[in-house]
């Protein structure tokens, strides 16, 4: 089956084949983007062309957190009025996206670029907790130590892992730093970017040792 494919011209087809990879597009709304896109001014077509071509060229990890960058550091590391003894850890960018737009929380952020899933073959050294480690080894040399680090893992039983692995590695490495987790305000298996703000603020706020 090839769900319509030969009926298009090879262009068309291959079009609609990348529409569909994206999450949730399915094959009819895939062809409906395909069309609407042929059928826009040739400028406008273009102009989502280029903003891929551009996102995919000038985006990067930040070097210090993780986060989306198009420079060496993110927005929030190079703002000098976050507060730098906290450090949110949370598993992708999305999720610190969505925790900034409930705008309950101005410390810095550590991305971990996924979380531990031995179903999936990740394991620690696949994520960026050493990075984490080194990092907060390195505030506490230069004499500014973190005070805080909050644990905010997808309330999921791999994020909840997660966070109990490195609670554990934390509080073993630096006994002084306080190491929280986000409150149950958050129903299990959601993602930060689905709920609502007022739960965001209410795990966040909620939080416990």
């Amino acid at each position: 089956m090839n769900g319509g494919r030969g009926h298009y011209p090879p262009s068309i087809a291959r079009l609609v084949d990348e529409f569909a990879k994206l999450p949730g597009v399915g094959r009819r709304t895939a062809e409906r983007l395909a069309f609407h896109c042929l059928a826009s001014p040739r400028e406008e077509a273009m102009g989502l062309a280029r903003a891929i071509r551009d996102a995919r060229n000038n985006l990067r990890a930040c070097s210090r957190c993780f986060h989306v960058a198009e420079g060496e550091l993110c927005q929030v590391c190079s703002d000098p009025g976050r507060d730098r003894e906290l450090i949110c850890v949370m598993e992708l960018p999305r999720d610190a996206i969505a925790l900034e737009k409930a705008g309950v929380y101005r410390g810095l952020y550590h991305i971990l670029q996924g979380r531990l899933s031995p179903s999936e073959g990740t394991g620690p050294g696949d994520l960026r907790i050493g990075e984490l480690m080194e990092r907060l080894a390195a505030a506490a040399g230069e004499g500014r130590p973190a005070a805080e680090v909050i644990l905010a893992t997808r309330p999921t039983a791999e994020g909840d892992a997660t966070a109990e692995y490195l609670a554990g590695e934390l509080r073993a490495g630096f006994p002084g730093l306080r190491v929280t987790r986000l409150a149950r305000g958050l129903a299990s298996g959601t993602e930060f970017e689905a709920a609502a703000p007022s739960s965001l603020i209410f795990a966040f706020q909620g939080r416990r040792e």
